[in-house]
């Protein structure tokens, strides 16, 4: 990693969603002072839904300004947004609904578009309008959440495949080599333009790939694809509960303000 993370470390489950919805809105404020709106994009799986279950909570509901938040999403599975599997559908039931966010404020990837590289396109169309950003410019994301898989990968980028080369297109098609196997992601370039990237990740099983990836020490581990996420000019920040992170070697500041 070029850029030195910001690593928070939370004692348990309960303070590490605390803390990662205090930060939310900190960045959310920034943004919106800064410019009269915050864009996220959003992650799926287990950790960001226990994330997405606190926000829509009645003390967080009311401290956010939900009508100047617009949502993206960091990546999809090629599959219906009604499916159990779909990043939208566990936002959608976990925090757009609870919180009655309006639908023109929800970018989604089109997961069950029979053509991948034209949904892909199509998504890259809408954050460009979104954003007010014409081709060749890199969009820009207030923030974006990321989980990490055991094998490394981030969003769905996984290691080895053509999506991590992608350096033209902000979003692109990606393969898993598990499971639904074809998906939308955002690219690495993209990922990189962010204001701030935020890792959400929590459990003992995801320790010694946490290690692997913060502390990198070998070519391996530099070339997983979320050691390459490396913010051209914004904050690199990981939430981890105590589960997370006691592989790591180093001594880092825990829990510091936002």
């Amino acid at each position: 990693m070029s850029v030195i993370p910001e690593i928070r470390i939370a004692g348990n489950l309960h303070e590490w969603a605390q803390d990662a919805a205090a930060f939310i809105h900190s960045v959310s404020e920034q943004a919106i002072k800064s410019h009269g709106r915050f864009i996220i994009a959003l992650s799926g799986g287990s950790t960001p839904k226990k994330l997405y279950q606190v926000l829509a909570t009645a003390e967080w509901k009311a401290r956010l300004d939900w009508s100047r938040i617009f949502f993206l999403f960091g990546d999809e599975r090629c599959i219906p947004p009604d499916h159990p599997d779909s990043n939208f559908n566990m936002a959608s039931t976990s925090l757009f609904q609870p919180l009655n966010i309006q639908p023109d404020h929800i970018c989604r990837m089109k997961g069950e578009h029979e053509d991948s590289a034209g949904a892909a396109q199509e998504y890259e169309e809408a954050i460009r309008r979104l954003t007010k950003s014409p081709s060749p410019k890199v969009p820009l994301i207030d923030l974006v959440l990321l989980g990490l898989g055991d094998d490394g990968h981030t969003a769905s980028l996984f290691p080895g495949t053509a999506a991590l080369q992608e350096q033209n297109k902000i979003v692109t098609v990606g393969h898993a080599p598990t499971g639904i196997r074809s998906r939308l992601t955002l690219t690495l370039g993209m990922l990189n333009h962010a204001v701030v990237v935020l890792f959400l990740v929590t459990g003992t099983g995801k320790a010694e790939i946490v290690r692997r990836v913060i502390e990198s020490e070998s070519e391996e581990d530099h070339s997983l694809p979320a050691a390459r996420i490396s913010p051209e000019s914004g904050r690199l920040v990981w939430m981890l509960d105590q589960a997370a992170a006691q592989q790591l070697t180093k001594k880092y500041t825990h829990r510091e303000g936002t």
